[in-house]
Parts: C-alpha cells; sequence; structure tokens
C-alpha cells in the first residue's frame, strides 16, 4: 500500500465553514488532490422498490456504502455524501484495492439480505479533470462534534453518470461475502412533519455559464427555509423517537451477523434498546452514557441539508414557505439557470452509523420517507426528458 496516500488527511485540512449558506462560497472550497479517486454507488431501480413501499432498505442500502468503507478502510476523515439511494466516498490512490473489496462485498450483501441490485465505481480524478471538471470539497460543521462534506465542480456527478453508463464499474463479490457494516442502525420512528410538511428538495446548475445566478438561487432557497424554526430542521431539538422493537431492528441484524447467528445480536439490541428507554425515561445515565445528551446530540448531527454539485435539503416546512421555495425554484428554471426536482411527504427518515455511543461523533442520514430525495431526482429527470 501506499503508505504517503494512506496518511493523506486533505479533509482535515479543508477549513471548516459554519453557517449553511457558506455552500455558495467558493473561497470554502478546495480540489481533491490529483491522486485521489471517488468511489459512488447506488441502487438499480430505486424509484421502483421505493413506490413498493421499500424506502426504508433503499436508505439502508445507501447508508451501507459509506459504513462498510469507513470501517474497512478504519478512516473517519474521507470525505462522504449520502444520496438517499446511493453514495459517494472519495479516497486516495493506496486504499484503491480494500475500497474495492468492500464495494464489492457491499453488492452481494444488498442483493442477498436485501433483494435489491446496486451498482457500483470508482473513477479516478485524473479522469473527471481530462473531462474539464474538478472535484472540489468543502467541509461544513453541522455540530461541535460533526462535520460534512459538500461537492462541487461537476465531478461527482458525472461520476455518477458514467456509472450508470456502465463505465468504471465494479463486480459484486461471491454470494455469502459480507462488509464490515458495524455501527450501521435504523433504530428511530419515522419522524412526523411539525410544520406541514417534510419536503424533499434537489436543485442542480443548468450549465456551466451561470453558476453566479445559480449561486444565487441556493442562497435564496437556503434564506427561504431559514425563515422556519431551526431553518426547517425536521429533527426535534431533543432528538426523535424510538418504539420498542426498534423497527429497523430486522435491517441491523442482518448488517451485523449471517445468516444463523442472529439469536445473540437481535437479542443484544432488543436489552441495550430497552435500557436506553428506560433510562431516557426516567432521566437516568448509564456510565457516561446519558441518553438525553445522545438523542440530543442525535438532532445536531444530521445531515439534513448538503450540496453534491446542487443543492439537497429535506425540510420540515409550513405551505407558505414551500410555496415559496418552489416559486423561486420555477423562475430560476424557466430563465434557465437550474432544474429542480420537490417530493413532499408526511415524514421523514434516518439512517446512522455510530462507531461507539460513547462518543458524540456519530453521523446521521435524513432522507424523506416516502422517497425523498430518489423522487425528487425522478421528477427532475422526467421534467428534463419531457422537455428533451
Amino acid at each position: 500500500m501506499d503508505k504517503i496516500a494512506d496518511r493523506d488527511t486533505f479533509f482535515d485540512a479543508v477549513p471548516i465553514f459554519t453557517q449553511f449558506e457558506g455552500v455558495t462560497d467558493a473561497a470554502n472550497y478546495r480540489p481533491l488532490p490529483d491522486n485521489w479517486q471517488l468511489a459512488t454507488a447506488d441502487i438499480v431501480g430505486s424509484t421502483k422498490a421505493i413506490e413498493a413501499g421499500r424506502y426504508k432498505t433503499v436508505n439502508m442500502a445507501g447508508a451501507s456504502v459509506i459504513s462498510a468503507l469507513l470501517n474497512t478502510l478504519d478512516r473517519r476523515d474521507l470525505p462522504f455524501v449520502f444520496g438517499g439511494d446511493g453514495a459517494l466516498v472519495a479516497f486516495p490512490d493506496g486504499l484503491r484495492e480494500r475500497t474495492r473489496e468492500a464495494l464489492a462485498a457491499v453488492q452481494a450483501w444488498v442483493a442477498e439480505e436485501l433483494g435489491l441490485t446496486m451498482r457500483a465505481a470508482i473513477v479516478p480524478m485524473a479522469d473527471i479533470r481530462a473531462k474539464g471538471l474538478d472535484v472540489r470539497v468543502a467541509r461544513f460543521q453541522a455540530s461541535e462534534e460533526v462535520s460534512y462534506a459538500m461537492f462541487a465542480g461537476g465531478g461527482s456527478s458525472w461520476a455518477e453518470a458514467e456509472m450508470k453508463a456502465g463505465r468504471y464499474g465494479i463486480d459484486p463479490a461471491p454470494a455469502g461475502t459480507r462488509p464490515d457494516l458495524t455501527g450501521l442502525s435504523c433504530r428511530w420512528n419515522p419522524i412526523e412533519a411539525r410544520h406541514g410538511e417534510i419536503v424533499s428538495i434537489i436543485a442542480v446548475s443548468s450549465g456551466s455559464n451561470n453558476i453566479a445566478a445559480f449561486r444565487q438561487v441556493v442562497a435564496d432557497v437556503v434564506a427561504l427555509a431559514g425563515e422556519e424554526e431551526r431553518a426547517g430542521h425536521p429533527v426535534p431539538r431533543d432528538g426523535p423517537d424510538y418504539s420498542f422493537p426498534p423497527r429497523g431492528l430486522d435491517a441491523e441484524v442482518r448488517a451485523i451477523a449471517p445468516k444463523g447467528h442472529r439469536i445473540w445480536p437481535r437479542l443484544f439490541i432488543l436489552g441495550q434498546m430497552a435500557l436506553t428507554k428506560i433510562t431516557d425515561k426516567f432521566g437516568w445515565t448509564i456510565g457516561r452514557f446519558d441518553p438525553k445528551q445522545y438523542k440530543r446530540d442525535v438532532a445536531e448531527n444530521s445531515d439534513f441539508r448538503k450540496f453534491d454539485d446542487g443543492l439537497k435539503m429535506t425540510i420540515d416546512v409550513g405551505p407558505a414557505t414551500v410555496e415559496k421555495i418552489e416559486a423561486r425554484l420555477m423562475q430560476a428554471e424557466q430563465a434557465g439557470v437550474c432544474t429542480f426536482g420537490v417530493h413532499r411527504q408526511d415524514s421523514a427518515l434516518m439512517t446512522c452509523i455510530v462507531a461507539s455511543p460513547m462518543q458524540r461523533d456519530h453521523v446521521h442520514f435524513v432522507d424523506g420517507a416516502a422517497g425523498g430525495y430518489a423522487m425528487a431526482a425522478a421528477k427532475m429527470k422526467a421534467k428534463a426528458k419531457a422537455a428533451a
């Protein structure tokens, strides 16, 4: 393995910004090093799976990509982004073979345990820049403990398109191969809208000639969402609720144990959740673990808004705010500045990666509970197809 590449701390050196409006500021972004690559994956036919009511399974599959790569590479300092039905992770060249193995294992696990088909690819930065595109990364601090990568430059979108076209593909590992999905969970109840609706929004630039105008659109949409309580954050300040037994129990057990070895993991999770629920109810702590602080951290650490070659938000907003946002996006679309998709639903979903409940740097991916980003993207693509 390339020792220099393995020690590359690019993301740690990217400056942090704390106000989300900073996603429109080019000064916050740094170009991904030439000796890095992009691992990208998504679920084939995710729209149909979501329409069949399998949105929670689709979300779990998408988050499994990030979980498997961070665990396999033993790195928490790699830029990544969750896309609902897939994910993107950037990594140094020296980690390519281990990344390929992890992606192959995830594909096999998703097929065998979740009954879905995942495609995956690894795209070198050299090929992206040869096309005149770039991958620039910013670092948004969602809380004191967690920061998320923001991507710009068009390179990540091109890499995804190449994957869907069948290029740079990674073949699945043999059946029975299991990725390391330690920490991947989906224990929280759907998070009901408190202000009106949970709205998933995707907006992307229509071309390189109107970047300044598109940045203004993003700033305007973020400002409109900012008129709502906590900028439309869908997760209550004191954290979401969970049921007992947790609704995502079966998926989590499938992630951590193979068939024939799931009784004890299931019992362990049930015991852990029962103890957490009791201590939370009575305000107790378990050693250094404070359930109420943990739930507050869950809310603060959630990625309900991001930038990945375009704005993505899943927000809890009232009807008036939704109308204003859609009107602004429609105006921009008609002016040729952007294209967008919006999907409304009654609740949000949360999928989590928790290295240790004793640490506060757990990450939580938020999407709409009725398809969210995948359905918003499908609507955006349908409009583009109709226009063509």
